[in-house]
């Protein structure tokens, strides 16, 4: 606190700075100085004090945060101030529109005339065990497998009917209405209200997501809600909500808050659209688009089409244009005259083969006649046999009296041995 030091000289008024704000009159003001310095005594001795409210401004400043905190049920707000050291100990997910519970201390700038709080600690209000708890439930989620993208249901290309499970009259229902009509005009949706927020919320979100799920008209489930602060999305990470939603038949969307929020919702759904906007844009096709899709896959099929048959045209013109096509009776006569010629040449070679083959067969045959004994039969002799065949070559193999069969050039008789002849009347026979 600064230290005056009044010089009063008799007669004159005392300066101002010798002058206390609550001495201060016309004559005797004091000064603008005196009266902030003052402000400040008073203000520094209020201590540190916890107040509740919302966030509604916040603004980074080379790692200080600038804002404001609103009163919860008036207009009345107050600045504060983060410094870069206190902010590290901060949670980091601080943003506007936070209901939080702040530890402040007032202090006033002499030099601007500011008055503000200096923030030393800041939580979100009953949120800390709730955040706790939500992580465990995530992790045993996780754990079970309901995240897993394998379990997750495919959305169909156009659904007929979507339900929509919405506050009534809420931003996010004409968000999602707007856009999916924009995209599809006829497109249809059965809603559900149900209680965004509170103690209604679960509760009423599972009896509408049970109605909708039993009607086999609706293709698609949407859940969607506007944004708010951690507080009020609770509902959607409630376990008896989620697992619902898990054992849903039909396909479900979350469309929670924004783009930051995350509720647990988002993990377990089909699909999770980061607004109801973004919903309605990835249930609903864009016919424009599909319109122009099927122009252009028209085009590209008449295209290929008209290839095909250009090219098919120039291959059969130009096998019309081969003269074997052109005029085939020339291949034909031509192929009749070469085998004409092939049968020539092969019955010549046979007439030739058989006539050599049956002058070799004469030359043979008149050698064997030459060798053979009936050759030498037709001389004059004669083979003799007795019983069984066997030729008689020695004058001993047929004594008197043996049956013996002669074979003569011209046929066989038989006669009786008178035994062997002496040689020397044998020798008389003419040969």
């Amino acid at each position: 606190m600064t230290t005056f030091q009044p010089e009063h000289v008799p007669g004159q008024a005392p300066p101002p700075d010798s002058v206390h704000p609550r001495d201060s009159s016309a004559q005797s003001p004091t000064s603008v100085a005196r009266l902030g310095d003052t402000i400040r005594g008073f203000v520094e001795t209020w201590g540190s004090v916890w107040v509740e409210g919302e966030i509604t401004s916040w603004n980074l400043r080379g790692g200080n945060v600038f804002g404001r905190i609103k009163d919860l049920a008036t207009d009345a707000t107050i600045s504060i101030r983060i410094w870069s050291s206190t902010r590290q100990r901060l949670p980091g997910d601080l943003a506007v529109g936070d209901r939080v519970v702040a530890c402040v201390k007032a202090d006033y700038f002499t030099r601007t005339g500011d008055f503000s709080f200096a923030v030393s600690a800041m939580r979100h209000v009953g949120l800390g065990d709730q955040l706790e708890r939500l992580e465990r439930l995530r992790v045993q989620l996780r754990g079970e497998g309901l995240f897993d993208p394998a379990r997750k249901k495919q959305l169909p290309f156009l659904p007929h009917l979507i339900g929509l499970i919405t506050g009534e009259n809420s931003d996010a229902e004409k968000d999602v209405h707007r856009n999916a009509e924009l995209r599809w005009p006829r497109v249809r949706f059965r809603t559900q209200y149900a209680a965004v927020q509170g103690d209604r919320c679960v509760p009423e979100t599972i009896a509408a997501l049970k109605v909708l799920d039993a009607d086999p008209e609706v293709d698609v489930i949407i859940i969607a809600r506007g944004g708010g602060d951690p507080q009020t999305l609770l509902g959607f990470s409630d376990e008896r909500l989620v697992r619902a939603v898990a054992a849903a038949s039909t396909p479900v969307v979350s469309a929670i808050g924004h783009e930051n929020d995350h509720p647990i919702l988002d993990d377990v759904a089909d699909l999770r659209a980061s607004t109801p906007t973004d919903a309605a844009k990835r249930v609903v096709p864009d016919v424009a688009e599909q319109r122009a899709l099927v122009s252009q896959l028209l085009s590209r099929a008449r295209t290929r089409v008209t290839q095909r048959l250009a090219h098919d045209i120039t291959q059969l013109e130009q096998l019309r244009s081969r003269p074997v096509l052109r005029n085939p009776e020339n291949a034909l006569a031509q192929r009749a005259q070469h085998i004409e010629l092939l049968v020539a040449r092969g019955r010549d070679h046979a007439e030739r083969a058989v006539a050599v083959q049956t002058r070799q067969t004469a030359e043979l045959r008149a050698a064997v006649r030459a060798l053979s004994p009936a050759s030498t039969l037709a001389r004059g002799y004669a083979i003799a046999h007795v019983t069984g065949g066997v030729i008689v070559r020695d004058a001993a193999q047929a004594p008197a009296g043996t049956d013996v069969t002669v074979t003569l050039g011209r046929g066989s008789f038989a006669a009786r041995s008178a035994g062997e002849v002496d040689e020397t009347s044998a020798s008389d026979v003419p040969l």
